[in-house]
């Protein structure tokens, strides 16, 4: 499959806004390790094949087992997250999957077991920056490097 265009050059200003609310969720008050999870588990959902290796990487990088991130995809039956990172994908999901997905009392009443009022507000906007850069590396068909 080929890439269809370069979305950077294409339209640098409507990228630099993406690009403004990327750099802001680095600073958020969930923690990077969790952070990337959400990255890639969301990137799973949105078939986003450039994302899930970029952060899979970045996660490895920064001390991730591959046990983990192999298990990511089956979270729910694995026995390698917390409850805390389990709590973040569930919302993650429902969040990300809206279509399908009433985003649950149940699920909410969850978070705030785990999550500060700001956590969440922080983590949602994290699913909702890495849904847009699925959005665009999905529709433009951006490839993950050769190796």
């Amino acid at each position: 499959m080929e890439a269809r265009l370069d979305y950077y050059t294409a339209s640098p200003q409507a990228l630099k806004g993406m690009l403004m609310l990327e750099a802001a969720t680095f600073g958020l008050s969930i923690e990077k390790p969790l952070l990337e999870l959400i990255r890639i588990r969301v990137s799973q959902l949105n078939q986003c094949g450039f994302c899930t290796d970029m952060h899979s990487m970045a996660a490895r990088q920064r001390g991730e087992s591959e046990r983990r991130l192999f298990a990511l995809c089956v979270w729910r039956d694995s026995p390698f997250f917390n409850p805390r990172e389990k709590a973040a994908l569930a919302w993650s999901e429902s969040v990300a999957t809206l279509p399908t997905s009433s985003v649950p009392d149940e699920l909410f009443a969850a978070m705030r077991v785990e999550f500060s009022e700001q956590e969440l507000v922080d983590l949602t906007m994290a699913v909702s920056s890495i849904s847009a850069w699925n959005r665009l590396a999905v529709g433009f068909r951006q490839q993950p490097p050769n190796e």
